[in-house]
């Protein structure tokens, strides 16, 4: 079968030959039908991302299919299911095995496509502003970097919760297309004074920030009272410095939030945050962004897009073809 893989530290990852795998005790092969791309897929073929496999490993973190083979010990899902996984790795590929605990099975109609973009993104949004920031009806949610994978999901859930949803995003088109998806006010990233955008709408109360650099401490200085500020990534590639002196002035809370952790020591917290989710989507309330779907021999090409800022919402890569 094909994979997309890493074979030696420092080099690119690149499509293989390799055998096709069969399940271990209490795993399940599925044929991959849909695997969604991360940013820290890029940081993974750099080794900079905070879980480092063994080397040669296959890259894709969140993937959909159908059960094809049950390892020992394993009675669910059946064969034939259609499942989601998130598996941190070994999506992008055209078969993998993979825990039975972590597969979920999805709606009946929901695509592939769909539910390969799904996991990371949305489950990352509501986890932060549900359970970590507690976002409330009537507050004012700031997302930075909202057209992106992240960022759109952020958006979508933040309206779904009621607030008041402020975005930023770069140029016109991003802009609009943040606009299509809820967000009440949208402010260009380019634009010179983001404190000042921000106070001159009433300053907010949580900052879901995907870009880091300046522009977090931008929006740290227009944040209210008993703010909440998460800088849930870094896709501008620097990493904000928080003074904590300004965070006593006005009493702030900065949060972090590694959502595949919660896999390891609440795996319940990410289970009923996901039925949650899926919840939503059966009942007409959320709608996976995908810019581009591309297959698995361009899977180079959809990591240029993510790394280049030039997707938005998610890139899918469909092994088996469309």
């Amino acid at each position: 079968m094909r994979a997309f893989r890493v074979e030696t530290a420092g080099h690119p990852a690149s499509l293989t030959n390799t055998p096709r795998p069969e399940p271990q005790k209490g795993e399940v092969r599925v044929k991959i039908m849909a695997c969604g791309l991360n940013f820290a897929d890029l940081l993974m073929i750099k080794g900079k991302y905070q879980e480092r496999p063994a080397l040669p490993f296959t890259l894709g973190m969140e993937l959909a299919g159908v059960v094809e083979a049950l390892g020992s010990g394993v009675d669910h899902p059946a064969i034939g299911t259609r499942v989601a996984v998130y598996a941190g790795m070994g999506g992008l590929a055209e078969w993998g095995c993979f825990d039975a605990k972590a597969c979920t099975p999805i709606p009946d109609a929901m695509p592939f496509t769909d539910a390969a973009a799904f996991q990371i993104a949305y489950g990352t949004s509501h986890l932060a502003l549900d359970h970590r920031a507690r976002l409330q009806p009537g507050e004012t949610l700031l997302v930075m970097g909202a057209t992106g994978g992240v960022g759109l999901t952020a958006l979508e859930i933040g309206k779904r919760m009621g607030a008041r949803v402020i975005t930023t995003a770069r140029g016109p088109e991003k802009l609009a297309i943040a606009r299509d998806a809820g967000a009440d006010h949208v402010i260009d990233s380019e634009a010179p004074d983001l404190r000042e955008a921000l106070l001159a709408l009433g300053g907010v109360d949580v900052v879901f920030d995907a870009v880091g650099g300046p522009a977090f401490t931008q929006a740290m200085r227009a944040t209210k009272p008993e703010g909440r500020l998460i800088p849930i990534g870094f896709a501008g590639g620097e990493v904000p410095q928080i003074p904590a002196n300004h965070l006593l002035v006005k009493n702030l809370t900065v949060i972090g939030l590694y959502w595949g952790g919660y896999a390891k020591f609440a795996p319940q917290t990410l289970s009923r945050s996901m039925a949650t989710l899926f919840e939503w989507y059966e009942a007409g309330g959320l709608r996976p962004h995908i810019s581009h779907c591309l297959p698995l021999d361009q899977t180079q090409t959809g990591l240029d897009l993510l790394r280049d800022r030039k997707s938005t919402g998610k890139v899918v890569i469909t092994p088996h073809g469309a």
